[in-house]
């Protein structure tokens, strides 16, 4: 069997359709068909960001229920799930705030499904249907990180394969505590604070003053802030080079390969480490590719370059208008 792990859509919807063709899937009037001995699965965030939300996801959800696919939770549609759910703690609120930050990063989704439509609790309730981990014989799949201690905590709270319950969204909504701190490292990865008196300021102009961590490193206690943290090279500057890493509390408990998305990567493909692939290469950016890996499941080991397929949307419409 051959999974093509497909990264982060963010409702690009004609990016996507180019590479399940490029991949050889082939629409049969109801949802898109592969190859014989591939089945797809998507690493989560599907949403926001785009102008194409409702169609990206009849294209994935047509898949997911024709049996030809799986998927994973993004940070995405879990937040979508929080913003749209009143906190029965705090009436007239919501688990999610509406703070002009969430707002904007989630306008282009209401934008096409707009708040408290028929149509917006339809695909709440979908996104409920999304396992926020998915584990085989072969290989893992995750969002953002594999962090086997976080998910030992946060299991008892879904359902049976791995799905977030009404119970478990508010809990895991409320910060400061361990069900929000082990749904972050699932979702949105491993973090560690910044050195005092320095910020980030992150692509949506969020000011930050934690950064997140290359959790597939080794040793990372052992190393500089500056080798272990990942964000953009302008972020990166603002951190003393001397400055260690400290107090990262994280071990990775699994042999098996590790597949991700989330992380806004650029450049050519390569495998994070021996262990772990990331399919995000900023396919929501102009200069970003949406990005498959074909995993072999008969050869779970090695991990190689070569088994990435990029959609390369500016070469095809280079040749479309030659």
């Amino acid at each position: 069997m051959i999974i093509d792990i497909i990264g982060d859509v963010h409702g690009y919807a004609d990016k996507l359709i180019g590479l399940l063709e490029q991949l050889g899937y082939v629409h049969n009037g109801e949802h898109y068909v592969p190859p014989e001995g591939h089945r797809a699965l998507f690493i989560g965030d599907l949403i926001d960001r785009g102008t194409q939300q409702i169609k990206t996801l009849e294209i994935v959800f047509a898949m997911l229920d024709a049996d030809v696919a799986d998927a994973v939770m993004g940070n995405h549609e879990y937040n979508a799930i929080a913003y749209a759910t009143p906190d029965p703690n705090k009436p007239g609120q919501y688990l999610r705030s509406h703070d002009e930050t969430h707002t904007r990063q989630h306008e282009t989704f209401l934008a096409e499904v707009p708040f408290g439509s028929t149509l917006h609790q339809y695909w709440i309730q979908r996104f409920y249907e999304i396992p926020l981990w998915i584990e085989t014989d072969e290989a893992c799949f995750v969002h953002a990180c594999w962090d086997v201690d976080s998910m030992a905590l946060l299991k008892p709270m879904l359902t049976a394969d791995n799905c977030l319950t009404p119970h478990a969204l508010e809990v895991t909504s409320r910060e400061f505590t361990p069900p929000f701190d082990a749904l972050e490292r699932v979702l949105k990865g491993v973090e560690t604070p910044l050195p005092e008196g320095v910020v980030m300021v992150d692509k949506q102009g969020t000011v930050r003053k934690r950064v997140r961590v290359r959790w597939w490193l080794s040793d990372l206690n052992e190393r500089t802030l500056l080798e272990v943290a990942r964000a953009p090279s302008s972020a990166l500057a603002q951190i003393p080079i001397d400055a260690l890493a400290k107090n990262i509390d994280f071990t990775l408990k699994t042999h098996k390969p590790i597949f991700v998305g989330h992380y806004w990567l650029l450049g050519e493909p390569q495998p994070l480490s021996p262990q772990v692939i990331c399919t995000d290469y900023s396919a929501a950016m102009d200069s970003g590719y949406l990005t498959c890996y074909q995993f072999d499941t008969s050869r779970p080991l090695p991990l190689t370059a070569e088994r990435f397929v990029q959609y390369r949307h500016d070469e095809v419409s280079d040749s479309a208008e030659q």
